[in-house]
């Protein structure tokens, strides 16, 4: 560094040096224009030292020791710029232009501390980072104590999957609506982002509820749980946004469904249509027009009911008879009949009785809600 860039480093050329630099600039110039690293390497320790053991500091003073660690940096291997990176990440004073030169640094090692965890970056020089870096920095970034909406939008439109689940798991990051369905759509197709996806406390009730198909029985559960926890009046604002949203294709009728239709509400209208004869269609092979049955006694889409049922959902199974306030014991009929093909299909059912006693109504109730939207935006 020459004597010029130490004249011309403060944005105010008549700018005082700080005192602790004034009183050793000689030695200072000279160390700067060595070409050993030792050397260069004790010069910007000293200045850190003298940064941090600095009373107080105007503005210009700070923006001088910016230029010139910020200098001296550039020239400095890896571990020493993650060293300097590691004693300012926290600093709410530490120069700007450093700040911003080592959170654009090329080695994660050097850019980590900075990205997540100084106070001195702004919402645009995160974007800015996450534009222009890899997956590392904005790993980084999403680790944050707090992260803006825009900067998280930003994550999830560039992030890979391990990204997003470093970003879902930071509770103190905010996500849009448009960023959370994105980042909902991405897990449910992931099984590594299933659990933090519904571990996520902001996370839309609507959104977890899309979840329930998506992952295995344990997580289920805790959906159920948060369902029935959730405040009635953010129930029904749930719904609503979830009505807004456009409903996916969930494939074509089967060849029976017209006849089978016309059956049931044959039934329907002669008052047979009940859970009893539910189990009579299962016994007899007329899948479909127990689909229809069971749609309309929940009151779901159809194709709900035959994800349900083709998948042998026993624990969805569990939800939609326990809201229609049916008994153990034909949950359990319904159970068998479904496992048939399996050589312990009563254990297994049995099993699932465990959940279905354990699981209350009201949380059914509200987690059958969440499907029946699918139905209401399907009409729509």
């Amino acid at each position: 560094m020459s004597d010029a860039a130490l004249d011309t480093a403060a944005p105010d050329s008549a700018a005082p040096v700080p005192a602790e630099i004034a009183s050793r600039l000689p030695d200072l110039i000279a160390l700067a224009q060595e070409d050993s690293s030792p050397k260069r390497r004790a010069l910007l320790r000293e200045l850190t030292d003298c940064f941090f053991g600095a009373p107080e500091r105007t503005e210009a003073e700070t923006a001088l020791y910016g230029a010139v660690l910020s200098d001296l940096t550039d020239a400095m291997e890896t571990a020493v710029r993650a060293e300097l990176a590691e004693r300012f990440c926290r600093s709410p004073d530490a120069p700007r232009q450093l700040i911003r030169r080592l959170a654009n640094d090329e080695a994660e090692a050097v850019a980590t501390p900075v990205l997540s965890a100084s106070p001195v970056l702004t919402e645009a020089d995160l974007i800015a980072v996450i534009r222009s870096r890899g997956q590392g920095h904005m790993r980084a970034v999403s680790r944050r104590a707090e992260v803006s909406e825009a900067v998280s939008d930003a994550i999830v439109e560039r992030g890979d999957d391990e990204t997003l689940g470093v970003l879902l798991g930071n509770q103190g990051a905010c996500l849009s609506r448009a960023a959370s369905e994105a980042a909902v759509e991405r897990a449910r197709v992931n099984p590594a982002l299933h659990e933090v996806t519904v571990e996520r406390a902001s996370l839309p009730p609507d959104l977890l509820n899309d979840m329930y198909f998506a992952v295995e029985a344990r997580l289920r559960q805790r959906i159920l749980e948060q369902n029935a926890r959730l405040d009635p009046a953010l129930l029904e604002s749930a719904l609503a946004a979830g009505r807004a949203r456009v409903a996916t294709d969930d494939g074509a009728l089967p060849p029976d469904y017209a006849e089978s239709l016309a059956y049931v509400e044959e039934l329907r209208a002669a008052n047979q249509l009940t859970p009893q004869m539910l189990a009579r269609f299962l016994r007899s092979g007329g899948r479909t027009a127990f689909l229809i049955a069971l749609s309309q006694l929940a009151d779901i889409d159809f194709h709900t009911a035959r994800q349900i049922v083709e998948r042998r959902e026993l624990d969805a199974l569990a939800v939609v008879c326990k809201a229609a306030d049916l008994d153990r014991a034909l949950f359990l009929t319904y159970a068998v009949v479904l496992l048939n093909t399996d050589g312990d299909a009563m254990g297994k059912a049995r099993a699932y009785a465990g959940l279905y006693n354990d699981l209350t109504r009201e949380a059914a109730l509200r987690t059958l809600r969440f499907w029946r939207a699918r139905k209401a935006m399907q009409a729509a």
